[in-house]
C-alpha cells in the first residue's frame, strides 16, 4: 500500500507571495484554481479569507468578529492558476508584499441533504479532506450538517457571515467538547454551545445552538478537514521549556504550521515554507491579530514535521499545552518511493 494518495501536495495547497501594484492584477502559480484563499499583508493589516462557496468579492476576516463584506476591489475572481486582485490597498497595495494560502476544494460544490439542515452548497475534496460548507442554522442543539468528506474531520472551522461573531475552531486534538477562537487570543472553552459535545462522524457534523453555528436567522461558512498521511496533520503537543524543544513528527516535510496554547492566554502563530524559505528564519503571522510580520524564529521545518527552537510561552512553555494545524510541502515518501529533503 502506498504511504500517501498524494504525491503532489501542491496539487491541493499551494503558499503563494505576491507584491501589490495598486490596480488590477491576477495572481498566478498555484497549478490549480483555488476554493478557498487566505490573504494577509505581511505588512500591518487585518487578514482576509475568501471561498469559491459564497463566491468570489465576499471577504471574511480571520483577525476580526466582523460580518461578511462585499467588494469587487478585493478578490474578484477564481482562475484557473490562481485569483484576481483589484486595487484594495489591504489585498493589493503597491510595493507591499503579501501572502497567500491556498486550498482546492471542489469549486462551488452543491447542496447536502445528509444532515437535519439542508446545506446550501457543500464543496468536498475526498482526495485532500477538504470541505466548505455553507448553510443558514435552525437554532436547535443537537443539529447537523452534511460535510462530503466520507471520513470524519479532525478539524472544523466555523463562521456566522451575516453579522459579528466569533470564529469557532474545534479540533479533535482537544476533542469537540471543547473549542478555540481563531480570532482572540483566549484558552479553550469547554461548551456544548458549539459541537454540542459532540465529534463529527464520517459524514456530519453536529452543532450546538450557539449565535456562533447556529443561529435560526443566521448564515454560515464552515472549513472541515479530515486527516491525511503524507498531506495534513492535526494534533497536540506539551512544551518543556526548554530551547531544544518537542519535536513533532507529521510524516511529510510542513507548507503551512499554524499553533496556539490551549491552555492559556496567547496569539495564535502562523509560519510557512515561502516566506523566507529556509531554517531557522520561519517568520510569523498572527491570525488573531492585524500585526506586521514578526522576525523571532521559533521553529525549524523539517523533511518528516516540525522543530521547536525556543522556550518562548507562545510555542513551548512547560506549563502550557498546544495544539497545532499542518499541511504539507512534499509527503516524507511519496509512492514512487522517492524521499523528502530537508530545507
Amino acid at each position: 500500500m502506498a504511504y500517501t494518495t498524494i504525491d503532489k501536495s501542491t496539487d491541493y495547497f499551494n503558499t503563494k507571495l505576491y507584491t501589490g501594484n495598486g490596480s488590477a492584477q491576477s495572481i498566478t502559480g498555484l497549478d490549480f484554481q483555488p476554493d478557498w484563499c487566505w490573504l494577509k499583508s505581511r505588512a500591518s493589516a487585518n487578514h482576509r479569507a475568501f471561498d469559491a462557496v459564497r463566491g468570489a468579492t465576499k471577504a471574511i476576516y480571520p483577525s476580526l468578529t466582523s460580518a461578511e463584506g462585499t467588494s469587487s476591489a478585493e478578490l474578484n475572481a477564481f482562475n484557473s492558476d490562481g485569483f484576481t486582485l483589484g486595487s484594495e490597498a489591504n489585498v493589493n497595495a503597491n510595493g507591499v508584499n503579501f501572502v497567500s494560502w491556498n486550498w482546492k476544494a471542489n469549486g462551488q460544490g452543491s447542496s447536502n441533504t445528509a444532515g437535519s439542515i439542508n446545506t446550501t452548497y457543500t464543496s468536498a475534496n475526498t482526495t485532500s479532506g477538504m470541505s466548505i460548507i455553507k448553510y443558514s442554522g435552525n437554532g436547535s442543539a443537537g443539529a447537523t450538517i452534511g460535510h462530503g468528506l466520507g471520513v470524519a474531520p479532525k478539524c472544523v472551522i466555523i463562521k456566522r457571515t451575516d453579522t459579528t461573531s466569533n470564529w469557532i475552531f474545534g479540533t479533535g486534538a482537544r476533542g469537540f467538547d471543547k473549542f478555540l477562537y481563531l480570532n482572540d487570543t483566549a484558552a479553550e472553552t469547554d461548551n456544548a454551545g458549539t459541537f454540542n459535545d459532540t465529534a463529527p462522524s464520517s459524514s456530519l457534523i453536529t452543532l450546538g445552538s450557539w449565535n456562533d453555528v447556529n443561529n435560526a436567522s443566521g448564515t454560515y461558512i464552515a472549513y472541515a478537514f479530515a486527516e491525511k498521511q503524507g498531506y495534513s496533520k492535526f494534533g497536540s503537543y506539551t512544551g518543556n521549556g526548554n530551547a531544544d524543544g518537542p519535536f513533532i513528527y507529521t510524516g511529510f516535510k510542513p507548507a503551512f504550521y499554524l499553533w496556539k496554547p490551549y491552555n492559556a492566554t496567547d496569539s495564535w502563530n502562523l509560519v510557512d515554507s515561502k516566506r523566507d524559505g529556509y531554517n531557522p528564519d520561519n517568520n510569523r503571522l498572527f491570525p488573531n491579530s492585524n500585526s506586521a510580520e514578526d522576525t523571532q524564529d521559533r521553529v525549524d521545518l523539517v523533511s518528516n514535521g516540525v522543530k521547536i527552537k525556543t522556550s518562548d510561552g507562545g510555542t513551548n512553555s512547560s506549563s502550557r499545552s498546544y495544539i497545532y494545524m499542518c499541511f504539507a510541502e512534499a509527503p516524507l515518501v511519496g509512492s514512487n518511493n522517492v524521499p523528502c529533503t530537508a530545507r
